[in-house]
C-alpha cells in the first residue's frame, strides 16, 4: 500500500497552527467497508483538509472548507457522508426505500461527472446507491436511474431543476447538501437557480461549502443558508499551490502562438492544457495548433457532452498532446502528471488563475504554469496580483526568426482596390510610368437634374389616349379589358371581311 498522494505537500501550513504530521484514515471513526474502498484506492494517510473537515462532518456541524485544488475537498465531504448514511442502508428492490438522502450540486459537467466517479469508489462494499445528472445528454436514462433510487444524488443545477420539474427527483428526504465549488456556480450565473434548489429542501439539514476560493458574495451565501458554520482553512484563502512554479512572459498578441510552440519544445512538454478566454478563439487556436503539428483537442461550452468527455479521455490516455480549453475545464478537473498549463490570454477573472494553474502541480508533484502576457493585461496581472498577494516578474521572450504568426485579417476589398489604384503601371521594358491623368468630365453630367417646363406630364398624355365610354353605356360599367391572344383571348374577325 502506498502513501495517499494527496498528503504530500499538498498545500501550505495553516496560519493559526504548525501542521502536526498527516494522520492516518483508520483513525477515523469510517466504517470498515469505507476503509477498505480507501486503502484499495491506494490512499493512506489525510491531507490538511481532511484531516480538519471530516471530524467536524461527522458531528453534524456546518462547514465552510477553503482549500487548494487538489487537495481532496471531494473525500473531506463524501466519506463523512457516506458514513453517516450507512444508518439507511438496505438491499430493497424498492425505490421508495432508497430516497435521496445526500445532494451534491457541482458547477461543470466535468465536475460533476469526477465527483460521482470518486463517490462510487468509496461507496462500492456498500449498498448505498449514487447517481449523477448533468446537461448536454439525454434525459431518459437518468430518469430510469433516479426512479429506481438513489441514496447519493450529484448534479449540476440546471439539470436537476429540469428533473426536479418533470417529478423525477423528490427531494423533500434531503439530509446533506454540498454546494461544491461555490463561487464558480455564482460566476456563471446560478445563484437563482441554487436558490430554488434549496427552496425544495428541509429547513433542517446539514450543508456544506467548499471552493478553493471565497469571495464576499460567498460569505453572503453561506450566511443565508449555513447554520453557525465552521470555517476550515488549511491555506490562505485564494493562495496558489507552492508546488506550482509560475512564469510570466511579455509577448505581442501576434507572438503568442509561436512562443507556445517555442517553450514546449525548450522545456520538453509532453503535454499541457492551453486556456483560452472565448469559444471561438478555442476553435480556432486547437485548429492552428493541428497546423503546426501537434495533436491537438478543443474543450469548450459549444461541444456536446460526449464530445467533451471524448475529449478528455484522450487526453487522460496521452492520445493528444494539447489541450485547447476555455474556463469550462478549469474547475475540479483531476488529470495526473500533467506536466504544464499555458494561460494564452489573461482570464477576466482573476480567481479563474488560481483554478486553471492548479490543473497542474497536483497531488504534490510539481508543475509549470506560463501566462502569456501582452500589453493590453496590465490591469488582469495587476488583479491576480491583488488576489494571490505576490509581486509577479514579466519576462522577455526571444523567439526565433522564422516561427508562426497568427493569420492576419483580410483587408478590406475596397482599401485592396484603392491601392491597387495607386500603384504605377509597368512598361514592357521592365521601368515603371507614372499614371495618366484623369481626362476631363463634361459638366454636362455633373449638373443636378432639373424638370422640363414644357413638357406635358405623363399622367396627362395617358387621360387625353384613354378611350371613352361606349355610347349608351352606364359610365359606371368598365369597358372590357383586351388581352392579347397569346394568354387565350379570342381573335375577333371584322364583320365586313370575307369568311
Amino acid at each position: 500500500m502506498t502513501e495517499n498522494p494527496l498528503a504530500a505537500g499538498a498545500g501550505s501550513t495553516p496560519t493559526d497552527s504548525p501542521s502536526p504530521a498527516p494522520a492516518r484514515f483508520d483513525t477515523l471513526p469510517l466504517d470498515p467497508k469505507l476503509l477498505r474502498a480507501v486503502a484499495e484506492s491506494g490512499y493512506l494517510t489525510m491531507t490538511p483538509i481532511q484531516a480538519k473537515a471530516i471530524p467536524i462532518v461527522l458531528d453534524g456541524r456546518d462547514v465552510m472548507g477553503a482549500a487548494q485544488t487538489g487537495t481532496g475537498k471531494t473525500a473531506a465531504f463524501s466519506l463523512p457522508l457516506l458514513q453517516k448514511m450507512l444508518k439507511h442502508e438496505n438491499a430493497s428492490m424498492s425505490p421508495a426505500r432508497h430516497p435521496v438522502r445526500a445532494l451534491v450540486l457541482a458547477p461543470t459537467r466535468e465536475l460533476a461527472d469526477q465527483v460521482a466517479n470518486s463517490i462510487k469508489t468509496y461507496s462500492k462494499h456498500t449498498k448505498l446507491r449514487a447517481a449523477v445528472v448533468f446537461g448536454g445528454i439525454d434525459m431518459k436514462p437518468q430518469t430510469l436511474e433516479l426512479k429506481a433510487g438513489v441514496e447519493v444524488l450529484i448534479a449540476t443545477p440546471g439539470r436537476l431543476l429540469d428533473h426536479i420539474e418533470a417529478k423525477n427527483a423528490v427531494l423533500n428526504q434531503v439530509e446533506y447538501v454540498v454546494l461544491d465549488e461555490a463561487d464558480r456556480m455564482l460566476d456563471i450565473g446560478f445563484l437563482p437557480d441554487l436558490q430554488r434548489i434549496l427552496s425544495y429542501l428541509p429547513k433542517q439539514r446539514q450543508t456544506l461549502l467548499f471552493s478553493a476560493t471565497f469571495s464576499p458574495e460567498i460569505k453572503r451565501l453561506a450566511e443565508s443558508y449555513l447554520q453557525d458554520p465552521i470555517l476550515v482553512e488549511v491555506a490562505r484563502p485564494n493562495a496558489t499551490a507552492s508546488t506550482v512554479e509560475q512564469r510570466f512572459y511579455s509577448v505581442s498578441t501576434d507572438d503568442k502562438r509561436a512562443a507556445v510552440l517555442k517553450l514546449l519544445k525548450d522545456r520538453a512538454l509532453t503535454q499541457a492544457i492551453i486556456f483560452v478566454n472565448s469559444k471561438l478563439g478555442c476553435a480556432r487556436l486547437a485548429r492552428a495548433f493541428e497546423r503546426d503539428g501537434l495533436r491537438t483537442n478543443a474543450l469548450h461550452g459549444d461541444k456536446s457532452q460526449d464530445e467533451r468527455l471524448k475529449a478528455l479521455d484522450a487526453f487522460k490516455r496521452g492520445e493528444v498532446d494539447v489541450l485547447v480549453a476555455t474556463d469550462v475545464a478549469a474547475r475540479g478537473l483531476d488529470i495526473a502528471d500533467l506536466p504544464a498549463v499555458f494561460n494564452f490570454d489573461v482570464p477576466f477573472n482573476a480567481e479563474d488563475y488560481v483554478h486553471r494553474i492548479g490543473r497542474t502541480g497536483r497531488a504534490g508533484a510539481s508543475g509549470l504554469a506560463i501566462t502569456l502576457v501582452t500589453r493590453e493585461d496590465s490591469r488582469l496581472v495587476s488583479d491576480i496580483e491583488k488576489l494571490i498577494k505576490k509581486k509577479l516578474e514579466l519576462e522577455p521572450l526571444e523567439l526565433d526568426d522564422e516561427r508562426p504568426r497568427r493569420e492576419s485579417r483580410e483587408r478590406p476589398r475596397r482599401e485592396e482596390d484603392e491601392r491597387r489604384e495607386s500603384r504605377p503601371a509597368p512598361r514592357s521594358g521592365g521601368g515603371y510610368v507614372p499614371p495618366l491623368p484623369r481626362q476631363p468630365v463634361d459638366p454636362f453630367f455633373e449638373r443636378p437634374y432639373e424638370a422640363s417646363t414644357t413638357a406635358e406630364p405623363a399622367w396627362e398624355k395617358a387621360a387625353q389616349a384613354a378611350p371613352s365610354t361606349p355610347r349608351g353605356h352606364s359610365p359606371n360599367i368598365k369597358p372590357k379589358r383586351k388581352v392579347a391572344a397569346l394568354f387565350g383571348a379570342k381573335k375577333t374577325v371584322p364583320a365586313d371581311s370575307d369568311q
